[in-house]
């Protein structure tokens, strides 16, 4: 029944994954899950986090030991999204794993010397990184992006707005989408930019959220920026499937974290039933509630499956990649769903206690949405999948 506590799966994940697991269930414990409420309510958690989570292995995995990471597979990826889905808090690990989206498309198409400037640091927890895509006018399409970035001998002049940027008010690094040939019409003409936090020019605001209240979300505005043209990412003009190649992995994880928040509201569901005495019996006896329960055991188990045999398949190559772009598409929107409907159902079995700051199904209840939206959002999902299947 509890399946946070279920054994491990020795098809997908080998001793190695497990004792990663076990270290970084009993961090999180110890310097997250006490904190969230706290951090919630100040809209912000310690900058230190990011260092002890650095020294713990959490933001280096996947890449290259000379960068300062280390090198995993892609469980590794979904046992740090199970993890930090027991503390019940989306916020938190947004913006402490921002650096997921915002350093792959350096450490692929950067050069050797923007690699070494950046990702060091941020890996050791030192600096932080945040990725800058959606505009006020558009968010899942990119190719419709505004913001200008213009040649001026060794510098680009950038121009524009961004908003909805996780760690964007603290980020030292932003990897951002531009526009470097403004003729160009769609996909053509958007490349990557790296630019630096204190760059003249750029101001930060932030925003009020319904949820991931402890993440910092900003809106930045790009008032001619100069930037290095020594900070562009691969070649200039050819960004965008390099941005689309980025969101793949950032869905899965997505994917992994919404089936874990569902589990947290399963087992917050089962520990009230368990105790609270309904009639004389405890509401876990009464079969209505139990029925609700099996209906969320059942989600979560069927959004989880996916995730697993998803990622073996990539990690194995067992498919064509159109298809497993779609399985990706279709994997986070099953499992989104499945976080909306067992939060919305551990709100009505928790009943007033539901509906109160402090527990963790109200918060996740809150948080639901912006998993189902950000990273694409469900219709941008299903039409990406319909499109990479030849429907």
């Amino acid at each position: 029944m509890e399946f946070l506590d279920a054994p491990p799966l020795p098809f997908y994940f080998s001793p190695d994954h497990e004792q990663f697991r076990a270290s970084l269930r009993e961090f999180i414990a110890r310097e997250i899950t006490p904190f969230v409420n706290e951090w919630d309510e100040a809209e912000t958690f310690p900058r230190s986090l990011y260092q002890r989570a650095a020294e713990m292995g959490v933001l280096g995995l996947n890449y290259p030991e000379e960068y300062g990471g280390t090198p995993a597979d892609l469980f590794y990826q979904i046992v740090v999204a199970e993890e930090f889905a027991r503390c019940g808090c989306g916020g938190v690990q947004a913006s402490l794993n921002s650096h997921s989206i915002a350093l792959p498309p350096i450490l692929v198409a950067g050069s050797e010397t923007l690699k070494r400037r950046v990702l060091p640091p941020v890996l050791a927890g030192q600096k932080i990184a945040a990725l800058a895509v959606t505009e006020p006018s558009g968010g899942s399409d990119v190719a419709s992006l505004r913001t200008t970035a213009i040649r001026d001998g060794d510098h680009y002049v950038v121009n524009g707005e961004k908003t909805f940027i996780t760690s964007g008010i603290r980020a030292d690094f932003i990897t951002t989408a531009v526009r470097t040939d403004p003729a160009s019409k769609g996909a053509g003409g958007i490349s990557v930019l790296v630019i630096d936090g204190d760059t003249p020019g750029l101001t930060r605001t932030p925003l009020k959220k319904m949820g991931w209240w402890s993440s910092d979300t900003a809106h930045l505005r790009f008032d001619n920026c100069r930037v290095p043209v020594a900070h562009l990412v691969g070649e200039e003009n050819h960004g965008f499937k390099t941005f689309m190649n980025n969101f793949n992995s950032e869905r899965l994880f997505m994917s992994a974290l919404a089936c874990g928040m569902a589990e947290v509201c399963l087992k917050e569901s089962v520990d009230w039933t368990r105790q609270r005495i309904s009639f004389g019996a405890p509401l876990s006896k009464r079969q209505v509630v139990r029925h609700k329960l099996m209906d969320m055991t059942l989600r979560i188990d069927a959004a989880r499956t996916l995730v697993y045999d998803l990622t073996y398949r990539i990690q194995h190559q067992l498919d064509d990649p159109a298809r497993l772009v779609a399985r990706v598409c279709l994997a986070k929107v099953q499992a989104t769903q499945a976080m909306q409907f067992c939060a919305d159902q551990a709100v009505q079995l928790l009943g007033g206690m539901g509906y109160m700051r402090g527990t963790q199904s109200e918060r996740i209840y809150r948080e639901v949405k912006v998993m189902m939206i950000g990273g694409g959002s469900e219709e941008v999902m299903k039409d990406l999948a319909a499109r990479q299947l030849g429907v």
